[in-house]
């Protein structure tokens, strides 16, 4: 067997190895101690891919007679993946720690998911990418019931198993139509099948973006969001809110751009419906909640809204703004939820916005950075976020979809007021509450987000330029 076949995917062997090992090790060997030793080589398993695909050491090519593809878009994604990862499994060590809840499978279970949205974001075939959906989604449903004596925790677990599942049909049928109509389970193949296409593959693709717009929470197959987030634990939910929909959102421009191009007269309008209601029910829903991460969950289900707006134009700008879009999501995500996290008043982590009342009095420093993430968050200029939307509703402009700019424009106004208004609870309520002590490491994490996100604007080019590059290898 000629092994270097195999190279391009070479992190993905390494994860699986990883995973594989420290579950033997997790089963045989329980106890606290186990459990640091697994979470760090875990860490260090990921850090090992992270450094492949960074140093340029994963070759472009595919593998599997051609059903998994490595170009320089799909290293992209794996790595902003793969960092995202990173950070959820360092803070999970502290937050898990606190809650009592260190389960080796927890780690083993984020790895496994990790292995799916990475070979999600390189498949190249329907059966591959139905195969990777389902590799990623279901260690997510185990993950979000993980604190099985919690109600709120296996109720999230339950409502995201059975609608997951639903999508999966959903998607599962649209993906057996574009098949039987084309002939081909393979992108290329598909596309230049298209030229005599009948009404069955339209309505293929419609029950396939209906699929993939569950998993990235798009209205209106966002009901699971809310719950979900709220109910599992907050280290799960800040996973959820991030990795899964990069993953998600790189395969739905793949399919697209690859399997489908001449057809975007036929999904654009689709893309653009789901664009625009989760751009309006994020922002306005968000208006009237309590609840931190019920707040986030439709704060997110709005971004992805904007993020969609990359991918309507079929072109290397919108692509590139999307890609632009996510590691500047990324950023701001983690950085608001490992605040939530670090914020705990005698023992108990905060969780809803009554409860950082006053924060500016008695940590004037955290009250800040959030106040700086929420307002990069809102797309407030010069911060990180500003870029981001900036970037997409360019890429609307450009495909002349002005009424899309329009509504983007309207949600980021909408989106504004309840991120002033928390804002305004933490420098204008009184405090009665006493926050405990932060963890050193989740300080420095807190730090460094919050700089990148302060200070985009000093050099943007960097990342443009980055994400410019990757996206154009799909164009080629």
């Amino acid at each position: 067997m000629n092994f270097l076949l195999y190279a391009p995917i070479l992190p993905e062997f390494i994860l699986v190895v990883a995973s594989m090992c420290l579950l033997i090790v997790g089963v045989f060997k329980k106890s606290e101690k186990t459990y640091s030793t697994i979470s760090n080589l875990a860490i260090l398993s990921l850090l090992l891919a992270l450094f492949l695909i960074m140093t340029g050491n994963v070759p472009i090519g595919t593998s599997f007679s051609g059903s998994l593809i490595t170009d320089h878009f799909s290293l992209y994604l794996k790595a902003l993946i793969l960092i995202s990862s990173i950070i959820i499994l360092v803070v999970s060590n502290i937050y898990l720690r606190n809650i009592n809840l260190l389960k080796f499978e927890y780690i083993i279970l984020i790895l496994l998911s990790v292995i799916g949205m990475m070979i999600m974001v390189s498949s190249n075939d329907l059966i591959s990418l139905y195969l990777a959906i389902e590799l990623q989604s279901l260690p997510l449903y185990v993950l979000a019931s993980i604190r099985n004596k919690s109600l709120k925790s296996t109720e999230s677990g339950l409502k995201y198993f059975v609608l997951g599942a639903l999508s999966s049909c959903i998607l599962l049928y649209g993906l057996s139509l574009i098949y039987g109509y084309t002939g081909s389970i393979y992108y290329d193949e598909i596309a230049s099948n298209l030229s005599e296409y009948d009404i069955g593959i339209l309505i293929g693709i419609a029950f396939t973006l209906a699929g993939f717009a569950f998993k990235i929470s798009a209205v209106p197959f966002h009901m699971w969001t809310p719950d979900v987030y709220e109910g599992s634990p907050t280290s799960v939910t800040a996973f959820f809110a991030v990795a899964p929909k990069i993953a998600a959102l790189g395969l739905i421009v793949r399919i697209l751009i690859t399997a489908m191009p001449t057809l975007i007269e036929d999904w654009q309008p689709i893309l653009i419906v789901l664009s625009i209601f989760s751009m309006l029910l994020g922002a306005f829903s968000a208006i009237g909640q309590q609840n931190l991460k019920r707040l986030l969950a439709y704060s997110s289900i709005s971004h992805m809204g904007f993020a969609l707006m990359g991918v309507i134009n079929g072109s290397f700008e919108g692509v590139r703004s999307l890609s632009l879009y996510l590691l500047i999501y990324l950023v701001m995500s983690l950085a608001l939820f490992i605040c939530i996290i670090a914020l705990k008043t005698n023992d108990e982590h905060i969780e809803n916005i009554n409860d950082i009342s006053g924060l500016a009095k008695v940590n004037p420093v955290m009250a800040m950075i959030i106040s700086i993430i929420l307002f990069s968050l809102a797309g407030i200029p010069p911060l990180a976020g500003f870029f981001a939307k900036f970037y997409v509703l360019y890429a609307a402009v450009e495909a002349e979809l002005y009424y899309l700019a329009l509504f983007g424009v309207l949600s980021s106004v909408v989106s504004a007021f309840y991120y002033l208004r928390i804002v305004k609870v933490m420098y204008f309520e009184e405090s009665a509450i006493t926050f405990d002590p932060m963890s050193k490491r989740l300080k420095t994490l807190i730090y460094l987000l919050t700089a990148i996100t302060l200070l985009f604007f000093v050099n943007p080019s960097i990342f443009i330029n980055v994400a410019g590059s990757a996206s154009a290898s799909l164009f080629m």
